[in-house]
């Protein structure tokens, strides 16, 4: 489905994306990174928006670059907003439609069936304009998979929903891959990908630095090195089992002495013995958490890794 070859794009002296070789079959795969690692400029030029610097870029074996009609193929909801507040979701739906070759007829029909799958039929003939931000972002669904593509490409497409419609957007989705229809999801949150495919590639800088299942990219992450936080009463009698070990780092006692915050080189080992430690000594943890809530943290450690700056 998808085919990189020492693909770069290069924009003046910053990179967007560097020297990705990657082959993926026809199927559901999460594209997970940080804001700013190169998810989009990835999308942009599997959509042939944008031409590599260096490499190639293949889709269904084509160049999306050279292969215009390509495009009829692939489904694509950007990440950006809606810009057109004065017309309708399903005359704007349907004139993209008609951009696919589809009859007038036709395209209608496409629509206001994609309208009624992102649940909009009821408001499908307001202007975008009087619309939400989880309206458009149901709108924006709806166009990219009204022409009935192949591969749908999503950038970020939980943006302005509410729980209820992150819900049924993972239905829909669920739904799709089971038809065995290709899907690229790009995120920066895992858990919202991790509902819908278990694949998954991380992205950082411009590189693919891991990919895999869940439970694969969880042992890497395992092994990458992090920050947590043990909460609970008896956090601090911790202390004495944790400051010998060499792959600990730091320790920090905070919050009225009730919240330990510990650096670890390889978390594997803590994880692999915490809690035979905290059966042992009898002791009241309440939970252990990541200290960084996003995945900003463990990109910047995999990517040290990759530089060899990490042992």
């Amino acid at each position: 489905m998808i085919e990189l070859q020492n693909t770069t794009k290069l924009y003046g002296r910053v990179i967007g994306v560097n020297d990705l070789t990657l082959a993926l079959p026809a199927g559901a795969f999460g594209l997970v990174g940080p804001n700013g690692s190169g998810k989009t400029t990835l999308i942009n030029l599997l959509i042939g928006q944008l031409r590599p610097t260096l490499g190639t870029v293949r889709i269904f074996g084509e160049d999306p670059w050279r292969q215009r009609d390509l495009i009829r193929r692939v489904g694509l909801c950007p990440a950006t907003d809606i810009l057109y507040p004065n017309v309708s979701a399903l005359e704007w739906v349907q004139y993209l439609v008609r951009l696919h070759g589809f009859s007038l007829p036709e395209s209608k029909r496409l629509a206001e069936i994609a309208l009624h799958r992102v649940g909009m039929t009821a408001a499908m003939h307001r202007v975008i304009g009087s619309y939400s931000l989880g309206m458009r972002q149901r709108t924006k669904i709806a166009q990219a998979i009204a022409h009935e593509p192949e591969f749908l490409i999503l950038d970020e497409p939980y943006n302005g929903l509410d729980p209820v419609g992150r819900y049924e957007m993972t239905e829909l989705l669920k739904t799709w891959t089971a038809e065995g229809r290709g899907l690229l999801f790009a995120s920066h949150v895992l858990q919202e990908i991790e509902a819908v495919t278990s694949s998954f590639l991380l992205i950082y800088g411009g590189r693919v630095l891991a990919t895999g299942t869940a439970k694969d990219i969880e042992s890497i992450l395992a092994e990458t090195p992090q920050e947590i936080r043990v909460i609970g009463r008896d956090a601090p009698q911790l202390i004495h089992r944790l400051a010998e070990m060499p792959w600990v780092d730091s320790l920090q006692l905070l919050s009225e002495r009730t919240e330990l915050k510990v650096a670890l080189r390889e978390p594997v080992h803590f994880y692999e013995q915490v809690a035979g430690w905290i059966s042992e000594d009898g002791l009241r943890i309440d939970r252990i958490t990541t200290a960084d809530g996003n995945l900003a943290a463990i990109f910047s450690s995999l990517l040290k890794h990759h530089r060899g700056e990490l042992s």
